[in-house]
């Protein structure tokens, strides 16, 4: 059977129109990513019952988004932030506090912050004071580090690897029990995992490179991990 990967959307509720209250949306390659991976991607509303959702899934894919309330990791508002919408930013940390230890996650851009946010790390608001530059939010194709020895390295190769950037926040304290598996040349912290069976999340975004084989190897080794979680599931639920 294939993979069941969960991937939340972005919403925009309008109550002011009376015709459909608002929208629902994900980029397109969001969904290619998973699908062409093996997976079968499965959209996520808001509304959703998270303790559902957890049963059923065999991955979950967080995607970008906007900014976590800063509150969420101690620090107050700050000019540059584009608050995300409460409403998806609850049902994840409902699903986060839902899912098993053993459930393969991965986060790209946004979703690297909420996986750091939700194991108590913090984040840096606006990258540009930090760093001097907006390459990180320009969409320009930067090289990035890889740690060796990290599960990183086991799925795309040592050495480096390119992405595109589309990030204006970026990991400032890491979270508990996670290390930085991916740096730029100015220091900023690309790619976070843990010691989990599959816990891995980007800063760049992979899902738009799609021509670029190492990153057909980030959604095929989720999607692969995903799918043997899956089996491992249904076997105990088989013998229950």
């Amino acid at each position: 059977m294939k993979p069941i990967i969960g991937i939340e959307c972005s919403t925009e509720p309008d109550p002011s129109d009376a015709r459909t209250q608002g929208t629902l949306s994900l980029n397109w390659n969001y969904a290619d990513a998973v699908a062409n991976a093996g997976g079968v991607p499965l959209l996520i509303p808001p509304q959703a019952d998270p303790a559902e959702i957890v049963r059923i899934l065999d991955g979950w894919l967080i995607p970008g988004g906007d900014d976590i309330d800063p509150r969420e990791y101690g620090k107050s508002d700050h000019p540059n932030q584009l608050l995300l919408n409460p409403a998806r930013y609850r049902l994840e940390r409902a699903i986060y506090e839902r899912i098993p230890s053993d459930l393969p996650r991965f986060g790209i851009c946004y979703g690297c912050q909420f996986l750091n946010v939700m194991r108590g790390g913090s984040l840096l608001q606006h990258l540009p004071e930090v760093v001097g530059h907006e390459g990180h939010h320009s969409g320009e194709l930067q090289t990035y580090c890889v740690e060796p020895g990290t599960r990183l390295a086991g799925i795309v190769g040592p050495g480096s690897i390119e992405g595109k950037s589309y990030h204006h926040q970026g990991i400032d304290r890491l979270g508990h029990g996670l290390r930085a598996s991916s740096f730029h040349e100015d220091g900023t912290i690309e790619a976070i995992e843990s010691e989990l069976p599959f816990e891995l999340a980007v800063q760049w975004h992979p899902e738009r490179t799609l021509d670029d084989p190492t990153s057909q190897h980030l959604f095929e080794a989720f999607v692969d991990a995903a799918r043997q979680y899956g089996e491992r599931r249904r076997l105990i639920e088989v013998g229950r």
